[in-house]
């Protein structure tokens, strides 16, 4: 065991030897493994936004067997799906990649005037059953709907740590603010400490933006001289928040960027004290040669 993933692992003291090793084995697989950073390739967007808007522009990801490949290949941490994308290949692969199973989902046919929920789509039996290291789970907080999410999480997550599953919760507001203010730093803390006081192991979190909606939050960073000019110090407050960089943080990579912006992105990321990024559409929605080249630049930057 490198120093990088001891000191991780002695933040988790809580949790039994069964979860305690699945995270070992996370952070000791692929291409950054020891390292204390993680780039987990999800694969849930074609439930999400439907197969046209996330796989038309590079047709072999049609093929669920693509994404094992391509995160097998490029050295990536895990690879995360729901149930059927990991079905499709979890045999064939078995063993090959840490795997997590997306175990709830939403779809963009939902009406946009809809309270924003998650239907419950896998179980912590799928999980065990495909081999899976670990559980993912997308809470609202903001939604009408979000104390419902915590329950149902705060049960789902004494299941799979009990089995020796981690637990990654996806942590997205909104539902009751302007949508300006969702990836807005104030909130995405907010966010990110909510999914580590429901037990989370790991946290995904969209990068934040400088706003902040609320005068008395303002007012606070002022008083505690916290700086959210920069990407990166908008990182470091996030993973801060997050028991005080006791939890591993992990940041979603949004929508196809440029390759520069990806990078620059990344970069944040890595000086901010993240542990990683979580990245789907940067890379399947490239061709594979592009996207294992960005990988490629990826785990340099995160390795160093």
């Amino acid at each position: 065991m490198t120093e990088a993933v001891q000191k991780i692992l002695s933040n988790y003291d809580s949790e039994n030897p069964g979860v305690k090793g699945n995270l070992y084995k996370l952070l000791m697989h692929g291409r950054l493994g020891g390292t204390g950073k993680l780039i987990i390739s999800p694969v849930d967007q074609g439930f999400e936004h439907g197969p046209a808007r996330s796989f038309a522009q590079n047709p072999a990801a049609f093929d669920p067997l693509y994404h094992y490949r391509f995160s097998i290949e490029t050295g990536m941490s895990a690879y995360a799906a729901p149930l059927g994308w990991l079905e499709a290949g979890a045999s064939t692969y078995a063993g090959q990649i840490p795997t997590i199973l997306k175990i709830n989902s939403s779809n963009s046919l939902y009406s946009k005037d809809a309270i924003p929920d998650q239907a419950v789509t896998g179980s912590i039996e799928d999980a065990l059953r495909l081999g899976c290291s670990g559980i993912g789970f997308t809470i609202y907080p903001g939604s009408k709907n979000s104390l419902e999410m915590f329950e149902e999480i705060r049960e789902l997550s004494a299941q799979a740590k009990a089995v020796g599953l981690f637990v990654v919760i996806w942590s997205y507001p909104r539902g009751s603010m302007p949508s300006a203010a969702e990836q807005g730093i104030d909130v995405v803390s907010y966010g990110a400490h909510m999914a580590a006081l429901l037990g989370a192991n790991i946290i995904k979190v969209k990068l934040p933006t400088s706003h902040v909606g609320c005068q008395d939050t303002k007012d606070k960073f002022a008083e505690g001289a916290i700086s959210v000019k920069t990407l990166a110090d908008r990182v470091s407050f996030i993973v801060k928040s997050c028991f005080n960089r006791r939890r591993i943080v992990v940041f979603s990579g949004g929508v196809t960027k440029t390759e520069d912006e990806v990078l620059e992105e990344v970069k944040a990321i890595s000086d901010g004290g993240g542990h990683g990024s979580i990245m789907g559409r940067n890379c399947f929605q490239r061709p594979n040669e592009e996207a294992k080249a960005l990988v490629d630049k990826i785990i340099k930057v995160y390795g160093g």
